[in-house]
Parts: structure tokens; C-alpha cells; sequence
């Protein structure tokens, strides 16, 4: 079977590269029994493209079982796929085969497998291995020969990491992977899916779909698409039953987008200009587009300056959080103010490295700095400990690595050194516990993993 012939048996329409990649590996791994893991963003057609595979296998004469794992209650998943024994809780009134044994000889495909609990993953690891399992409230062992095709729209490894996910599990399941595009990795594919969809739903509804603007298409084909291939099915839909027979211009179709884009929205795109998508020359499209960019890294960078100034609040807080500490109301403030990074460096007298506005920032008085080092210097780790507060002659002598260097140069820190020095400071003062050091810092501790790896730190 040729690659167009397989798209226009089972649904998957497109001509883009992606797509195409996608398709390619399908059609090497559906003949097989092996396991698949397929992966993407939430409505990009991972049940579609489970379909295709047991459409295409020599399972196709038998069921195939899909099962939303993350739609089942804790408390029966274990009863939905492996069945129970009448009596075997309140309400069993007879045994009930579950989702394996109906699959026998078939297909199981089982959607959003990262929200299974963790006994129940256990449980799937020894049918993965070798066919076996229990019904509830028996203790005898079924069998059942049967194709796992599972699916997710989460980072399996970092839940791994989190240790929500078991280990083992993941690399049985993640024999053969295969990434799903999200719609605005494949532009040139919306258009032919948009037509596909309003084909069925003119069909559907007796209606008749006029055809839509130039200026239209291009807002369909720019549009990031934050709910993907769902999100365009539904906006295909309405569309067909609420303009029915009329021709949809730009301005018909942006009552339909508008709300993704403003304030709220999956992408936090900012809602586009009047004239973005007029008729105007490529060249001025291009140009747009290259402002669009530029615009949403400077949004990027804003959050990251943010963040940033809360972990330094939260470290500089933790450092000076002795009672016995003298500096500690001068430093932190009061109120909602407590531990206000801009309050903190106007009151030991240190200009903020981040504070961009002021322009001046590069020519600071000599004494004002002094007076900040020597407010620093003054740190002591008895103090830490709850001792007297002593301050040193002579400010405390450190491990000056680049971060600290440019500060006493009055250089600007990077984001990235300085982020990494706050981390590498946090880890030294909890002694290594990623814990309480990501809770210092303000961020999750999935979030001080990926920053380990992306720094190269050694995680102690």
C-alpha cells in the first residue's frame, strides 16, 4: 500500500514533511507486535493514528479497545482493564471481563498513560512482560495475547523523574516512539483538513459551505492552533452550521479565533493587528511576522527577568532569616513588602543588576556600591546557625567564581549566570537537597531538575 492510498483509508490528510515522517514510520511498525508509545500535544490525532496501526496490522479482523486512562476514577481503573470476580467489592454483583481480556488477540490502545496510578502501572509492566494478570478479587491468572499502542501528552521521562511514573514501565513502552506534530508545526496541512472537516459537517447538517477569502486562508494557515486538529474541527463545525451558505471573509472567521488569541488564551498570543492579514505584498507579510517574533521573545523575557527576581528575593530571604539577625527588618521591610526583591535592594543600598530602566545604572556611586558589599559582607554562617551576629572587618571571602566577579566589576550578570548562581548557591546552603532548595527558590522541583541538566550542575 502506497503512502497515498494508506492517508485516504484511515483519515490522516496532509502533504507536509511531518506528516509524511509520521506516516513512514507507521507503515514499518503496524505489521509487527510491537509496542508503540505515541506522543503529542492534546488533539493532534494520536487515536486516529492508533487506528491506522491496528488498521494496518493482521489484528485488524479483531476489536480494537481504546481506553482514556486518564477518564477512568483511581478506584476502578484496576476493575476497567483487568476485570473483577463477582463479590469482589460492593456493587460486583457478577465477574466482568475488563479491557485485556476483551482485547485478547487484538489491539489495546491506552490514552493518556501517564495518568495511571502507580499499582495499577505495575500491574501493566507484568502483561507487557509476559501476558499475565489478575482479575480483582482472583487469584488466578489470565492470560491474554494482545498489541499495546499507548499514548501521552506529557513528558514521560520528566514524570519518571518526579517518580510518579515507573521507570521500568516507561522503557517497555517506549520501544518504538513516534512524535506527533502539533497542527502549527504543518501549516500547509490546515487548509486541506479544514476543507475535509467542513466536507462532512456540510453533509452532516444539509448545509452548504461557500468557500472562504484569501485573507481567511491565511488566518487559518498563521493561527498557532492551541488546540490543534480538535480545536479546527470544531471551528469547521461552527462555522457550517451557524454562517451556513455564506462566504467566510477575514472578518467572519476572527469572531471565531478572537477569544483563543486575547488574554487567556493556550499560547498567550497577543490578538493580531487590523491589517495583519491584508492583501499587502509578501514582503511586508514577512516583515510582520518577524515583528510578531521579536515581540513574543521580549514577552519571554520579561517572564524570565520576573522569575528571576523572585528567586532572588526568596534567597536573599532565606540567607538573612535568623530573628537574631539586626538587618533582617531593614532588609526584608514589612507587609506586603516582605520580600520584595526591589525592597531589599533599596534598603542595603544595592542597585538592582536587573532593573533595566534606569539608564544611569552603569555609572553607580562608589560609596552606595561599597556600602552594599559591606552590608554582604557581614554574612556569616554562625549567624545561620542562630549564633550572635558578628560583622567581619573584612567582607566574607567566597569562591569568586564569574557571577560574583562581574558584580564586584559592576558588569551586568547574564540571566542564564545569574539563574545558575542562585541555584548553585541554594544547593550549597541546604546541602544538596533539591527540595528545599527549589522550594527557596521559587520554582517546582521539575523545573530545578531540567535547570541542572541545562547548566550542567552535579545533582547531589
Amino acid at each position: 500500500m502506497d503512502r497515498e492510498v494508506f492517508q485516504e483509508q484511515f483519515g490522516l490528510i496532509g502533504s507536509s514533511d511531518a506528516l509524511r515522517q509520521v506516516i513512514d514510520k507507521i507503515m514499518q511498525v503496524a505489521q509487527t507486535d510491537i509496542t508503540v508509545l505515541l506522543q503529542g500535544e492534546s488533539g493532534v490525532g494520536k487515536d486516529v493514528t492508533a487506528r491506522a496501526i491496528h488498521g494496518m496490522s493482521h489484528r485488524k479482523h479483531n476489536e480494537l479497545i481504546i481506553v482514556n486512562c486518564g477518564a477512568i476514577p483511581e478506584g476502578i481503573i484496576e476493575s476497567e482493564l483487568f476485570g473483577h470476580e463477582k463479590g469482589a467489592f460492593t456493587g460486583a454483583n457478577d465477574a466482568r471481563k475488563g479491557y485485556f481480556e476483551k482485547a485478547d488477540e487484538g489491539t489495546i490502545f491506552l490514552d493518556e498513560i501517564g495518568d495511571t496510578p502507580k499499582d495499577v502501572q505495575v500491574k501493566l509492566l507484568r502483561i507487557l512482560e509476559n501476558g499475565e494478570f489478575f482479575r480483582v478479587g482472583s487469584s488466578k491468572v489470565q492470560t491474554t495475547e494482545v498489541r499495546i499502542i499507548a499514548a501521552t501528552n506529557k513528558d514521560l521521562w520528566e514524570l519518571v523523574k518526579e517518580g510518579s511514573f515507573r521507570e521500568d514501565l516507561y522503557y517497555r513502552l517506549n520501544t518504538v516512539q513516534i512524535h506527533l506534530p502539533a497542527l502549527r508545526d504543518r501549516s500547509e496541512d490546515v487548509i486541506p483538513i479544514f476543507r475535509n472537516f467542513v466536507e462532512h459537517y456540510s453533509k452532516k447538517y444539509d448545509s452548504v459551505f461557500r468557500g472562504f477569502s484569501d485573507d481567511a486562508k491565511a488566518l487559518l494557515r498563521s493561527y498557532r492552533w492551541p488546540g490543534n486538529i480538535r480545536e479546527l474541527r470544531n471551528i469547521a463545525e461552527q462555522l457550517v452550521v451557524l454562517e451556513k451558505s455564506q462566504f467566510i471573509d477575514i472578518e467572519i472567521l476572527r469572531k471565531y479565533l478572537k477569544g483563543r488569541q486575547r488574554t487567556g488564551s493556550a499560547d498567550n498570543l497577543p490578538m493580531l493587528q487590523e491589517n495583519v492579514y491584508s492583501r499587502n505584498s509578501q514582503n511586508q507579510q514577512t516583515s510582520h511576522q518577524g515583528s510578531e517574533l521579536i515581540y513574543r521573545a521580549l514577552l519571554e523575557m520579561s517572564n524570565d527577568i520576573g522569575d528571576l527576581k523572585k528567586m532572588l528575593a526568596n534567597l536573599v530571604y532565606s540567607l538573612f532569616s535568623n530573628k537574631n539577625n539586626p538587618k533582617l527588618p531593614a532588609l526584608l521591610g514589612s507587609g506586603e513588602n516582605a520580600s520584595s526583591l526591589d525592597n531589599i535592594y533599596a534598603n542595603s543600598g544595592l542597585s538592582n543588576p536587573l532593573d533595566y530602566t534606569n539608564s544611569k545604572h552603569t555609572e553607580l556611586d562608589q560609596s552606595k556600591n561599597q556600602n552594599a558589599l559591606n552590608c554582604a559582607s557581614t554574612l556569616h554562617k554562625d549567624d545561620i546557625n542562630g549564633e550572635e551576629f558578628e560583622p567581619y572587618d573584612e567582607p566574607y571571602q567566597e569562591e569568586e567564581n564569574d557571577f560574583v566577579l562581574q558584580l564586584k566589576g559592576k558588569e551586568i550578570p547574564s540571566l542564564e549566570e545569574t539563574e545558575k548562581f542562585l541555584i548553585q548557591k541554594a544547593l550549597e546552603i541546604f546541602g544538596g537537597n533539591r527540595r528545599k532548595a527549589s522550594e527557596t527558590l521559587g520554582i517546582s522541583e521539575r523545573t530545578l531538575y531540567r535547570k541542572l541538566d541545562q547548566y550542567g550542575l552535579e545533582k547531589k
